[in-house]
């Protein structure tokens, strides 16, 4: 009777040694990048009105996250000379540094006039309510979409 009892309030106060683990990983990792590897993935981020860190190449996605999101932005019709890729398979450290900077634990990663947007679920989400075409307007990545207005009746 006593042991349900005493068990539980020590799981709240007592962090899991997973947990732990895991945070100390986490403040390890943050140590990798180098000042210089942050400022060249700084300076990628800033350099093009749209950057995507994907796996693969727009042609050809190796991943199914990569490939949603491309397929997305094809859809909201983001022109190529507005969208910068880089394929994270083509460099370790690219694709461990560009976690580390985002704080972002997966890949794809968007970026939209040097702001992270988010992974392939937050793109799927924006896309879905609206939020992705509003910002890819008001950062004159595409143009405005004008609703046709009704026919006149004969």
């Amino acid at each position: 009777m006593f042991r349900i009892s005493l068990r539980s309030p020590l799981r709240i106060v007592r962090p899991s040694a997973p947990a732990a683990l895991a945070a100390s990983r986490l403040v390890a990792a943050r140590r990798f990048l180098s000042d210089d590897a942050r400022a060249q993935i700084q300076k990628a981020v800033t350099a093009s009105p749209m950057v995507l860190f994907m796996k693969g190449t727009p042609e050809y996605p190796e991943c199914g996250f990569s490939r949603a999101a491309i397929q997305i932005l094809n859809l909201h019709g983001v022109p190529a000379d507005k969208l910068k890729t880089y394929n994270v398979l083509e460099d370790s450290e690219l694709r461990s540094g560009i976690k580390e900077f985002s704080e972002w634990p997966t890949i794809p990663q968007l970026y939209v006039k040097g702001e992270f947007i988010g992974g392939c679920d937050i793109l799927l989400g924006m896309h879905q309510s609206g939020e992705l075409e509003d910002l890819l307007v008001k950062s004159d990545i595409i143009p405005q979409v004008e609703e046709a207005s009704a026919a006149p009746s004969s």
